[in-house]
């Protein structure tokens, strides 16, 4: 099979693991530049806390399966009182808190993935910030949101000050 994981299907999964796992926490942290909810899972009740995500960049969507097939695999142990990589299951679930945003560019990754039409205006305005970059296939090899903003690079992370501390 050679499909691609979208929004959509994200969405779809997100809905079946709440369904299946009602203790799996949803919670929202905004919305996309197309309005598209950006989703968090929060999985667990302890102290430890532990943030992963996925599709940070839109070229790189497959992360986002990749990380929605371990949600499953850790829910399925943690209710079924089994272990995943050698751990208790429910053990981690009482120690840790996981926190997962299995899609932080959702639109990116519509573009990638074809959901977002070569006709509409969000593709052409990206297509045109694309020509800049001709050595870059478009729409594949697209990374940035679907307003040309590379997102792995918004972090503070304070790379300045980091060399005042070394010795």
């Amino acid at each position: 099979m050679n499909s691609r994981y979208t929004y959509e299907m994200m969405q779809m999964d997100i809905e079946a693991i709440k369904e299946l796992y009602p203790f799996v926490e949803v919670l929202s942290i905004g919305k996309s530049v197309l309005s598209k909810g950006l989703t968090v899972l929060k999985i667990g009740n302890g102290v430890k806390e532990v943030f992963y995500n996925a599709s940070i960049h839109a070229n790189e969507w497959i992360t986002s399966p990749i990380l929605m097939k371990f949600v499953t695999e850790y829910c399925f142990a943690i209710s079924n009182n089994l272990n995943i990589y050698g751990y208790n299951a429910k053990e981690l679930f009482d120690n840790v808190t996981l926190y997962l945003a299995p899609m932080v560019n959702p639109d990116g990754v519509d573009l990638v993935t074809g959901i977002i039409s070569s006709e509409s205006n969000e593709y052409k305005v990206a297509r045109k910030i694309a020509l800049s970059y001709p050595n870059i296939p478009f729409p594949s090899g697209w990374k940035a949101n679907i307003e040309g903003v590379d997102l792995n690079l918004q972090f503070p992370a304070r790379l300045g000050s980091s060399k005042k501390n070394q010795i």
